[in-house]
């Protein structure tokens, strides 16, 4: 009788921006548990996250986040008119290097999977070889935020368009267990809202507004002056209606909300752990601290559904 094969545990690490660093949380967790997961897929900030656990450089991806505030996150865009898109990507690719470094996938010291969008077709495409930055950078193309890329004659775009939370890309992967965190659970109406600075310090609002300025302000050196005008009009600063910026964020987590839904339906994880998050903003990206301790708490909410996987693992 040959001996009992151990199951193959993969988490399906979900989209959504900045609420991403609690990704961290969760393999932290999970590992204080004693699972620790031999196949990882990611889409958009997952894969981010997913790439730097592959490759065993969470730590350092964690201690950076922990450190970023909003002036850091301006060191990082790369305004354009140019691309189809507000920004380049080209530091944060540069940022992206530092935590997947030149790896490969065949190389890494576990199992990982990319999804990105083909912006033509709307199909998923999966990297599980080649230069592993490349797939990432392909993988977090925000649509109308990040420009999207060209690889083989295709343009690619966020995975969170077509599959968010990548659980049928760890089961082609040959997972047995399925560990799926999904960032979108409660988000919808978070950017839908009027800001209240009146209770705002004079740092907070000053901070606030430097990713507006950095982007608004480079983009309208380059136009004329109607065309300024237009261009301030179209973003809605100092307006009553919602900026381009707000329906963009409210627009991203509506889809993603019901594309993660019916995906899940279709192709159900063993597990799903769902952060609460709804108080974190699509670009809130240093709240990394808050995100990552959510992560954690997510995991320990669903402890006696994991210590049943563990029964079976």
């Amino acid at each position: 009788m040959s001996p009992k094969r151990t199951p193959k545990i993969a988490i399906a690490l979900g989209s959504g921006a900045a609420r991403g660093w609690s990704h961290i949380g969760v393999i932290r967790e999970l590992k204080s548990l004693g699972i620790e997961p031999d196949i990882v897929a990611g889409s958009s900030i997952g894969a981010l996250v997913g790439a730097a656990y592959a490759a065993d450089q969470l730590e350092r991806l964690e201690h950076w986040t922990r450190e970023l505030d909003w002036r850091g996150i301006l060191k990082y865009l790369d305004p354009t008119l140019r691309g189809g898109g507000l920004i380049q990507g080209e530091k944060l690719t540069d940022l992206v290097a530092q935590y997947v470094e030149d790896f490969h996938f065949e190389v890494l010291p576990r199992q990982l999977g990319v999804v990105a969008t083909e912006l033509e077709t709307g199909r998923e495409v999966w990297f599980r070889e080649g230069p592993v930055m490349e797939a990432v950078r392909a993988s977090i193309g925000l649509p109308g935020l990040f420009t999207p890329i060209s690889r083989e004659g295709r343009w690619l775009v966020d995975g969170g368009l077509s599959n968010p939370v990548p659980v049928s890309l760890c089961r082609a992967m040959g997972a047995d267990l399925v560990i799926a965190v999904n960032l979108n659970g409660d988000i919808l109406g978070r950017h839908f809202r009027r800001v209240d600075r009146r209770n705002m310090s004079e740092d907070e609002g000053a901070e606030g507004e430097a990713l507006w300025d950095r982007l608004t302000g480079q983009l309208k050196d380059t136009l004329s002056s109607r065309k300024d005008m237009l261009f301030s009009r179209l973003l809605g600063k100092g307006r009553d209606n919602p900026g381009l910026y707000e329906v963009l964020a409210s627009s991203i987590n509506i889809m993603q909300d019901r594309i993660t839904r019916s995906r899940m339906a279709g192709d159900p994880p063993d597990i799903i752990l769902t952060p609460r998050l709804s108080q974190i903003g699509l670009m809130e990206f240093d709240r990394a601290a808050q995100a990552i301790e959510e992560g954690r708490q997510a995991v320990k909410r669903m402890l006696p559904a994991l210590e049943v996987l563990l029964e079976r693992s």
